[in-house]
């Protein structure tokens, strides 16, 4: 069972949007908070190509997780619409 603050503030399409077009430079995860990772995809160009496209199916499954772990779930952040 999940609570509400087991899901990420950020937006899922947000997310996948940064990740389809910004993901060789690791951009998604310099939105999700996770910087560490995001210079490391920065520097090897996103994995070589490889971590881009897990990281496209973890975004799209609903799996990918912010850096504290919570599920980047909702397709648009609280409060925006």
């Amino acid at each position: 069972m999940y609570y509400e603050q087991d899901f990420s503030p950020k937006s899922r399409l947000v997310a996948l949007l940064f990740c389809f077009f910004l993901g060789a430079f690791g951009v998604h995860r310099f939105y999700v908070g996770k910087i560490g990772t995001g210079i490391l995809m920065l520097v090897t160009f996103g994995g070589f190509g490889l971590w881009v496209i897990i990281d496209l199916i973890l975004i799209i499954a609903g799996a990918f997780r912010d850096k504290e772990g919570r599920l980047v779930f909702h397709w648009f952040e609280p409060g925006s619409i």
